[in-house]
């Protein structure tokens, strides 16, 4: 599938439809302006659906029951401006557990594989992390390295990529082929990280990335990080209401939110050299993800000071942890 560097000139803040509530709000309308307030619903095939006052809702007496279709699609329309959404019902699990890469240590497949993103939506993960680059030819392909079965990721073509043989059968996977399997099911996010480019192609990354996010209309599965400042800036330039997150530890939650940064992810050291990191991000209402936890104790410790999300590659242990 080709898609056009485009994306949408219109936005919600929420794409999940709340369960068993009738008339419930789902997202706000925006543009890159801001808010809307005289967009109204050209296609609607369930019928389900209005826009008050610039907020896509359920209509009065509708109500979504959790067993049943989980996807809608519904184009609204702004004044010149025209969009497709597909909206999910909200089943999204909410466990503060990101597999790192997906699950894989204690399964069949390898780091960054299909196999192990199946198997983190299979255990329970609320969400699984993984990393893109682009290739030679600009294909969005997932590795966590820069060189992958001795091949250097951006000197080589997705063809050539994807004759690497990993575990389980599986070859390199592109970035199309994780958010279809995403998109058949609507418990566990995606976590996109973007890699930072030695090619210079890091804002052509994070532009195809949301093209095809846009074109897909997987907007409710994703969140995005990256080292790279300059690609989060450039996925907000894209989409200001995505949800990003910033790694690389050298920021303060104030200058995050001043960027309109969703939030932090950073390595455990900060959070150990920094004991208020936690509750001054809170303060800003910037979320918080920690990287790579595996220690048992580690994890305890920061499941009692709050954090919203810990990213491991011992999904297992946390699942256990978080079910007490």
């Amino acid at each position: 599938m080709t898609f056009a560097q485009e994306t949408s000139r219109l936005y919600l803040n929420e794409y999940t439809i709340p369960l068993n509530k009738k008339g419930a709000a789902i997202g706000k309308i925006f543009n890159k302006e801001g808010a809307v307030t005289n967009a109204k619903i050209l296609k609607d095939e369930a019928g389900l659906f209005t826009i008050r006052k610039g907020v896509l809702q359920l209509k009065k007496k509708a109500a979504l029951p959790a067993a049943g279709d989980f996807k809608y699609e519904v184009s609204v329309q702004s004044g010149d401006d025209v969009a497709a959404f597909v909206l999910v019902k909200d089943a999204f699990i909410k466990n503060k557990v990101i597999a790192h890469r997906g699950a894989w240590k204690n399964h069949a497949g390898s780091e960054n594989s299909i196999t192990s993103l199946k198997d983190a939506i299979k255990i329970g993960c609320e969400g699984s992390e993984f990393d893109l680059w682009l290739s030679s030819d600009n294909e969005i392909v997932v590795s966590h390295d820069p060189h992958i079965g001795g091949k250097a990721v951006e000197e080589t073509s997705l063809a050539e990529l994807q004759t690497v043989q990993l575990k389980n059968g599986d070859r390199v996977p592109t970035l199309e082929e994780f958010i279809k399997v995403a998109m058949d099911q609507h418990t566990t996010r995606l976590v996109v990280e973007m890699k930072p480019s030695a090619k210079g192609k890091g804002e052509l990354l994070a532009t195809k990335t949301v093209a095809m996010i846009h074109a897909m209309k997987a907007q409710a599965w994703v969140y995005y990080i990256s080292f790279d400042y300059n690609i989060l800036k450039k996925v907000l330039e894209l989409d200001p209401l995505a949800k990003v997150a910033y790694l690389s530890g050298n920021k303060s939650p104030e200058q995050l939110k001043a960027d309109k940064m969703w939030g932090l992810d950073y390595h455990m050291g900060e959070f150990e050299k920094n004991k208020q990191l936690i509750q001054d991000a809170k303060s800003k209402g910037i979320t918080t993800n920690v990287w790579t936890v595996n220690d048992p104790a580690a994890m305890d410790v920061l499941l009692k000071d709050g954090v919203d999300y810990i990213t491991t590659n011992e999904p297992e242990i946390l699942l256990e942890k978080v079910k007490k």
